[in-house]
């Protein structure tokens, strides 16, 4: 699997949302086992103009500060005080951008990605579970036991715990609105997530 460079997310937020669905994404576990997840959604955020976004028009804070990081730097918050959220940063190192993943597929390791969210191996999993695996950004970040530990982290370095890699691109791009944003006004209305069922 080829690494994806700094350049690839070193462009325009939404292009990159879109470009990186069917993208893997490598997770290495401290004992060395690699867990891959093929990206399904993603949303884009973009915080010069975003309402949305945790850094709208700037705003720096300790929780924003990695949002302003180099493109290809992994940006990872907790949400509701127990989810974690993986994004990655986009666009010129100060512009605070990012794309979430929302959701993915288990590629590789799948038992072990299932043993972190259900506590049995693939096979054993109920149809619900099946349905719910990793369709959403919390699911996917228990399934790859990432934290905010994982903040901050280059994922252009092929030797670190945490990077992304080519993977074939969907035949089918699908797009909506975000969801869970209902106060971000007319943030609200951007057709800013991509999804594929392939």
């Amino acid at each position: 699997m080829n690494l994806l460079p700094g350049s690839f997310y070193d462009r325009d937020t939404l292009r990159v949302a879109r470009e990186l669905l069917g993208k893997r994404v490598v997770r290495i576990l401290p004992d060395g086992t690699r867990l891959v997840c093929a990206i399904t959604e993603t949303e884009a955020y973009i915080g010069p103009i975003d309402k949305a976004c945790h850094a709208y028009g700037y705003r720096r804070t300790p929780r924003t500060e990695t949002l302003f990081a180099s493109p290809g730097t992994a940006y990872i918050y907790l949400i509701y005080g127990m989810h974690h959220c993986l994004n990655f940063v986009t666009e010129p190192e100060g512009e605070p951008c990012a794309v979430l993943i929302r959701g993915a597929r288990a590629v590789e390791n799948g038992d072990i990605i299932a043993k972190h969210r259900f506590g049995c191996k693939m096979e054993d999993m109920t149809s619900y579970q099946r349905k719910n695996f990793l369709n959403g950004p919390g699911k996917l970040c228990r399934g790859l036991e990432l934290t905010r530990v994982q903040n901050g982290l280059d994922l252009t370095c092929k030797e670190g715990v945490l990077y992304v890699c080519d993977g074939p691109a969907p035949r089918h791009i699908l797009t909506g609105k975000r969801i869970g944003i209902d106060y971000a006004q007319e943030a609200v209305d951007f057709p800013w997530r991509f999804w594929t069922e392939d």
